[in-house]
């Protein structure tokens, strides 16, 4: 798949829901994650659907053919701080870019918008998303051990300053 074919677009009916199947389904089958991760994202979906400030955020929906194969959201969490959430990469469109693509249209739109730092939260495990943050500029700035999803995991708390 070349990166020129999937397009970035915003959510039509139906995608969101796609965008929690596709957590649900890569997360248990590649990390052995529970149901309780999949309703996770479902909350923060619902939560972006149902306090979504046009002006302040975005959802990016990657799509090759009409298929959803990527998703990544960027969150008001206050007026200079943005936080950016669940971007997911279908296995068939990885290694083409895809997760940079949507990582650079949340910094740009971030930096657009006049916020001063975004923020995310993600696992230690996830050494593909770890390695666009940091080519990215976000720097790590805490690790805190739990157990969530039937998993015991490594949460982090990664930063870039705008």
């Amino acid at each position: 798949m070349k990166a020129g074919r999937v397009s970035l677009r915003n959510p039509r009916p139906g995608d969101y829901g796609r965008v929690v199947a596709l957590h649900g389904e890569l997360y248990a089958r590649e990390f052995g994650y529970d149901a309780r991760f999949e309703a996770l994202v479902a909350g923060i979906v619902a939560e972006f659907v149902d306090n979504f400030d046009s002006k302040r955020e975005r959802c990016w929906i990657a799509a090759r053919r009409g298929e959803v194969v990527g998703s990544v959201f960027l969150v008001r969490k206050s007026d200079s701080v943005a936080k950016l959430r669940l971007l997911v990469i279908h296995p068939k469109a990885r290694g083409i870019g895809l997760g940079r693509r949507l990582t650079r249209a949340c910094i740009e739109f971030a930096r657009r918008k006049k916020y001063r730092k975004i923020v995310l939260w993600t696992q230690s495990h996830l050494g593909a998303a770890r390695a666009i943050y940091q080519a990215e500029g976000f720097q790590k700035t805490a690790s805190e051990k739990h157990r969530s999803f039937g998993k015991r995991l490594v949460a982090e708390t990664w930063e870039l300053k705008l």
